[in-house]
Formats: C-alpha cells, structure tokens, sequence
C-alpha cells in the first residue's frame, strides 16, 4: 500500500526535524539560527524547542496511528481532521519560510512543502480507498 511509504517517509522526515530541535536544545546547534533568529535567551529557546518537539511528536503519533503501527485506536475522521490541520500548517509555514530574511530559514520551506505534499497523498490515497469500496 503507497499510503504506508508516505506514512513512513514523514515520520522519517519528521524524526529528522524532531532531532534536529533536539540539538538546537542541547546547544549542539547554536539556537539564533532557528524560528528567524526570535531566539534571544535560553527560556525563549526551551520554550519554544519544547512545543516544537511535542508537536513533532505528536504528529508522529497521529502517522503511526494511520499506518497502524500503533496499537492505540483513534477515530478514523479525528485523525484525518488533525491531518488536514497540518498540510494547512505546512502550506502556511512553507509561504512564510520562503519569505524569511534568512537563507537557513528559507531552506526549510522545501521541507514544510514536501511534509505538506505527503500529507496530502495519505489523505488523498484513504480517500481513494474509501470511495472504491
């Protein structure tokens, strides 16, 4: 099923963004190269590398739910819904990052677009299943 090659190559992508949040926490990466240099002091950055990561978490989670590699059941229309929320996201993130000062910044708007386009595909590959049964 291709729906489950998109399900893993976001998550897998996500898993990249998710670690390198983690080494912007950590200071492996110097912080004031993320979120367009907002990041003054160190509790903005916990702040903000906190929510960043319990969002990639949790969309992680919702993938590996719709993949069903995760013994933990959810209606399928709440996990489409909180799909849908986040190829919106993307697509918004993706504009804004293109339109960022800095060139590190706008790198990142060909990872939001391709997380937005594989969203995409997995709602519109259930959709397809759906209505040809």
């Amino acid at each position: 099923m291709k729906t489950n090659i998109y399900i893993k190559l976001s998550v897998f992508l996500l898993t990249l963004v998710t670690t390198f949040h983690l080494c912007l926490m950590v200071k492996l990466i110097p912080y004031n190269i993320a979120w367009g240099g907002q990041l003054k002091n160190d509790i903005k950055m916990y702040t903000f590398e906190t929510l960043s990561i319990f969002i990639n978490l949790f969309l992680i989670s919702i993938l590996l739910i719709k993949g069903n590699y995760l013994n933990f059941r959810l209606h399928e229309k709440t996990i489409n819904i909180v799909l849908w929320i986040f190829f919106f996201i993307f697509i918004l993130n993706t504009f804004g990052n293109i339109v960022a000062k800095s060139n590190f910044v706008k790198a990142f708007s060909a990872m939001t677009l391709i997380l937005a386009i594989l969203i995409w595909y997995i709602l519109k590959k259930e959709q397809e299943i759906t209505t040809t049964h």
